[in-house]
């Protein structure tokens, strides 16, 4: 499906369901540089037990028109007025790194249209590494071999994810280096720049679930527990054997994980 934010086209993955008015919404946001594919399993398996579930590319990431948003702020407020676009007074919200933080502000700003959070692969701050930044402005497909290996856990590496016959590491690699020119750099910028998560969550009200990967080399499993002890009643699970990018590692361990959450 498609709406209109700011002039500009999102396209949202809603997996042939729709929007059923009456029914409950969760949005699963995406990281730097990648798409809505990253929620394949997750989203779909969702959207057909009795949610409405949408996946959106973020503006000028896959399928979606505009410019990447500058800072973390700026896309919290974005997302704010796709709920309006989608006329939803109130959804749940599944980020996932950037995506998270971007969750996160928003559930900060406007806490009456967000009935529930879960955070993936997140944490309060989230500087760059100086090597991935100046990849990400100068040299793509470099900082996407960079983000593959360290955004997987040695397991995914080796098995694909449990899926026969599939890389991970290439398919992590192809997402990130297909996203336009200096989108890569502008979401991991607004990432390096983003100062308010101490405050963003101990603003929040909401039901929280932060899920960290026991592998992840990126936003290490100790920062996810921190994180959730800074939301009140928020709640941590570490996923074994996971790195970064949890849901494509352990896809079936983060669902179940999720089922208590929205349940």
């Amino acid at each position: 499906m498609r709406v209109a934010v700011d002039g500009a086209v999102v396209a949202i993955a809603s997996f042939e369901r729709g929007l059923t008015p009456g029914r409950r919404t969760l949005l699963w946001l995406h990281g730097a540089g990648m798409d809505h594919t990253v929620w394949a399993l997750q989203a779909r398996a969702k959207a057909f037990a009795e949610w409405n579930s949408l996946a959106p590319d973020l503006p000028g990431h896959g399928g979606s028109e505009g410019d990447a948003p500058s800072s973390i702020d700026a896309a919290a407020g974005w997302l704010l007025r796709l709920l309006d676009a989608l006329e939803l007074d109130r959804a749940a919200l599944v980020g996932h790194s950037m995506g998270a933080l971007i969750a996160l502000a928003a559930a900060a700003r406007a806490s009456d249209r967000v009935e529930r959070l879960a955070l993936l692969g997140a944490a309060a701050r989230m500087p760059v590494h100086p090597k991935l930044l100046a990849a990400a402005r100068d040299d793509l497909p470099g900082a996407a071999s960079t983000i593959a290996d360290w955004g997987l856990g040695a397991a995914a590496k080796l098995s694909g994810g449990g899926t026969p016959g599939v890389s991970l590491v290439q398919a992590a690699r192809r997402l990130v280096e297909r996203s336009r020119p200096g989108v890569l750099a502008r979401d991991l910028g607004a990432c390096d720049s983003y100062a308010g998560g101490e405050a963003h969550a101990a603003a929040v009200g909401c039901p929280t679930l932060v899920l960290a990967g026991a592998a992840d080399r990126m936003t290490p499993a100790r920062q996810g527990q921190r994180l959730a002890e800074l939301v009140r009643g928020a709640r941590c699970v570490v996923i074994p054997a996971a790195g970064h990018m949890m849901m494509l590692e352990r896809p079936r361990p983060v669902l179940d994980a999720l089922a208590g959450w929205a349940a």
